[in-house]
């Protein structure tokens, strides 16, 4: 950047409905700020993208000029692939138009959409996109990567229900991407994260969900976490695709139906989703109370929109996060017990283990299927390392390393790609499995420069 003339960058400006930022200029540390706040990198630009042909003249810019290239899409991938450091950021958050058709029952969602924005629209149709558990999360990154969440159970993963999707490849040139039309590509980028292309657009499948769902929380001490996690184990062997309970040990935070004197203190909560009426998942609730000693719960009808949000105030943008993460095809006893000792031992009061149950529906398809090849995981762990002060890194990261060694032994040997932190370029294969080969060859095709390489990468097969 430093050896182009004025007038060059001046004429790519002019090109774009938005602005393009530049340090010093006004919002500029505004939009490279991002969700994880460990990564501080500083584009030499930040192209922020109204539309498709935004993105075309930035990637055309980028390719001739030789420049790094990121995207941008909700900035919340733990990996921070969303900047890199002095070169150009696509940046798609001006890109959050959400349009539903209820007859057909398919939504498009413009590449900078939110889960929040995605769910804003569907829902007053009594629809729902099958995508993640945080309002915040931009659709783009949790769609690329594979995305699971409360619906996946039911109705998939999120790349179980792409239909089809504009991308701009790095020659410029825009594609759409479906089972008809170009499906080699569409196969890639349902789980090859951002190797091949922009995604600008992306139409998904809709499905009946809500209004109003069956969810909440289930808590119990810390102290009677063995016989309730080794009960929640042979619990969900046996759950139907309808109910989806999640695990999640940390210190309780200040949940308003939980006594005073037990926040801060170590639990195991039970997080429960069901599309379904309260007295359909009744039962199912009365064996959770079994487990053990309830410390406190709040179970009922909720609107669906207010459970997605439900764990924002955890999640909040500007902490310090860093993440290991494994499959599980089943827990063992040995496994529980790993989990249960790191999680005795979190270094900070926003650290937690959580298991993200899968299976379901997710599971039905062969590992070929997407580029997303995990079609065997029950569960997905993810150890969330989470803290404010940087005086605390290295016990965190240590602490989120040491687990990881201690558990691997019991781990299906396999990792979702969305969990990867920056360090874990070695990880990107086991993230791929079989599928690895048929993506390079894609990459090949698509993109054999490597100019998308700000992410987990995929490298082209020459």
């Amino acid at each position: 950047m430093t050896n182009m003339k004025n007038e060059v960058v001046d004429a790519f400006k002019a090109t774009l409905r938005e602005p393009v930022l530049q340090p010093g200029d006004p919002g500029y540390d505004d939009a490279r700020a991002i969700w994880n706040a460990m990564i501080d990198r500083r584009p030499a630009m930040i192209a922020r993208c109204a539309g498709t042909a935004d993105v075309v003249a930035s990637v055309n810019f980028a390719r001739e000029n030789g420049l790094p290239l990121a995207v941008k899409g909700g900035g919340h991938n733990i990996a921070g692939s969303a900047l890199c450091e002095d070169g150009m950021v696509i940046d798609l958050s001006p890109m959050r138009d959400v349009h539903v058709d209820p007859r057909s029952r398919l939504a498009w969602a413009g590449g900078g959409a939110l889960l929040s924005d995605i769910d804003h629209e569907t829902q007053p149709c009594g629809l729902a996109v099958p995508l993640g558990i945080n309002s915040t999360t931009g659709a783009a990154g949790l769609t690329l990567g594979g995305g699971f969440g409360w619906l996946s159970r039911m109705h998939g993963l999120a790349v179980d229900n792409l239909v089809g999707a504009e991308v701009v490849t790095a020659d410029g040139r825009r594609h759409w991407a479906s089972e008809e039309d170009e499906p080699d590509l569409f196969w890639a980028i349902r789980g090859g994260g951002g190797n091949f292309g922009v995604v600008t657009l992306f139409q998904f499948a809709l499905h009946p969900v809500g209004p109003e769902v069956t969810a909440g929380l289930v808590v119990f001490p810390a102290a009677q976490a063995q016989q309730v996690m080794r009960h929640y184990r042979d619990f969900v062997d046996a759950l139907p695709d309808e109910m989806s309970v999640w695990a999640v040990l940390r210190q309780a935070p200040p949940l308003p139906f939980l006594a005073a004197d037990l926040h801060g203190t170590p639990i195991v909560a039970l997080a429960l989703f069901s599309p379904q009426a309260p007295d359909a998942v009744a039962p199912m609730l009365e064996q959770i109370r079994g487990f053990g000693q309830v410390l406190g719960e709040h179970v009922g009808a909720v609107p669906y929109e207010a459970w997605q949000k439900a764990f924002d105030p955890l999640l909040a943008p500007g902490a310090r996060n860093y993440w290991k993460s494994h499959n599980f095809t089943r827990l063992s006893d040995e496994a529980i017990d790993v989990v249960l000792r790191y999680a005795g031992a979190v270094p900070t009061p926003h650290c937690e283990i959580f298991l993200g149950l899968i299976g379901g529906k997710a599971n039905t398809l062969p590992p070929d299927a997407t580029a997303y090849p995990h079609r065997d995981v029950q569960f997905a762990m993810n150890v969330h390392g989470r803290w404010i002060d940087p005086a605390d890194d290295d016990k965190v990261v240590s602490w989120a390393r040491e687990f990881f060694a201690a558990a691997a032994p019991h781990a299906a040997g396999s990792v979702y790609i969305n969990f990867l932190t920056q360090d874990e370029g070695t990880r990107i294969r086991e993230a791929y499995g079989p599928n690895y080969g048929r993506l390079q060859a894609i990459k090949q095709r698509y993109d054999p420069d490597n100019l998308f390489r700000f992410n987990h990468n995929i490298r082209p097969d020459a």
